[in-house]
């Protein structure tokens, strides 16, 4: 029996897009910096978005297994939607508000007021990283269905 046919088929893709994801990230990684860092396989933010990868391969997943006027790919589109935004939008400013408050927290420490604790700044996706992650889902997810 096909991959397609199967009812794992829209998990498959899915996860096989994250996966892939956070492999060129660390790939990404090691052409800039030249060292190897495995904590980007587990890190957040950065190209590209496995969030994206993730919701884009499963909604195009639904659609081609129950159809694109299902209620199901609708319910789908829905959720990819709302990853989309948060991972491009909200996420985005958190991170920039992490700059400043580590910048914050670097005064009082200089001073004395307060002990180091920095705050993680790479949190969200840049558009392009959210773009370059939906298209890499929604790749993988028609691979696997051609497959």
């Amino acid at each position: 029996m096909k991959l397609y046919f199967s009812e794992l088929y829209p998990l498959v893709s899915s996860v096989s897009s994250m996966l892939l994801a956070q492999l060129i990230k660390c790939v990404y990684s090691f052409l800039q910096d030249r060292t190897v860092d495995f904590r980007k396989w587990f890190s957040s933010g950065g190209m590209p978005s496995s969030h994206s990868a993730l919701v884009c391969a499963m909604s195009t997943a639904v659609g081609l297994q129950d159809g694109f006027t299902s209620s199901l790919f609708s319910v789908s589109v829905v959720f990819s939607l709302i990853v989309l935004y948060d991972a491009a939008g909200v996420r985005q400013v958190v991170g920039t508000q992490a700059v400043i408050l580590n910048e914050m927290i670097d005064a009082m420490v200089t001073r004395g007021f307060l002990q180091e604790k920095r705050i993680k700044e790479l949190l969200g996706h840049t558009p392009v990283e959210v773009a370059a992650g939906a298209v890499l889902g929604i790749f993988i997810s028609l691979f696997f269905w051609i497959l």
